[in-house]
């Protein structure tokens, strides 16, 4: 199955991400990742743009086709990109789920954003103007809401695990 996660910066998305990944022996295709490898190479000529997207699809689709279960990471802002997370597990033949990961503390968020310390060496994270300011289009309402606010990274990746399972069984 492919497990499509969105959320804005400092929700815990990774966090949780790395969790389910770990717990379910799952590939985790993480665009962040993606992005500042592109960057680091020298050879773009402007700005990232979507590539970091497209070739998270291109690895996602190609585990999904091995059998193997994909976490993919991203903010997934807007609803084209998570239309083209749909279709790499439509074209691979695998079930697709979506977790939006959601901090409805605005302070909590916002101490979470500031306070952070980047995982991916030179990859610069969003200020909180930044992230409150970004175009975050609405879900359709088929997605599971993981909300960060009151509940710890390790709660909510057992909740989710347990929710997939079910799921699938």
């Amino acid at each position: 199955m492919l497990v499509i996660f969105g959320g804005l910066p400092g929700s815990g998305k990774t966090t949780i991400a790395l969790l389910l990944a770990e717990r379910l022996q799952a590939v985790h295709v993480r665009v962040d990742t993606i992005e500042q490898a592109l960057r680091d190479s020298g050879m773009l000529k402007a700005e990232v743009g979507p590539a970091g997207y497209i070739a998270a699809y291109g690895v996602a689709e190609d585990n999904l086709r091995l059998g193997r279960t994909v976490i993919a990471d991203s903010v997934n802002p807007i609803q084209v990109t998570r239309d083209a997370w749909l279709q790499v597990a439509k074209r691979a033949g695998r079930r697709a789920i979506e977790v939006e990961v959601v901090c409805s503390d605005k302070a909590e968020h916002r101490r979470r954003a500031e306070t952070r310390a980047t995982d991916v060496e030179g990859l610069v994270k969003p200020s909180w103007d930044e992230i409150v300011n970004r175009t975050y289009d609405d879900w359709s309402g088929r997605q599971i809401v993981v909300d960060t606010a009151y509940k710890r990274a390790d709660d909510a990746a057992t909740e989710l695990v347990a929710l997939l399972r079910r799921d699938l069984a």
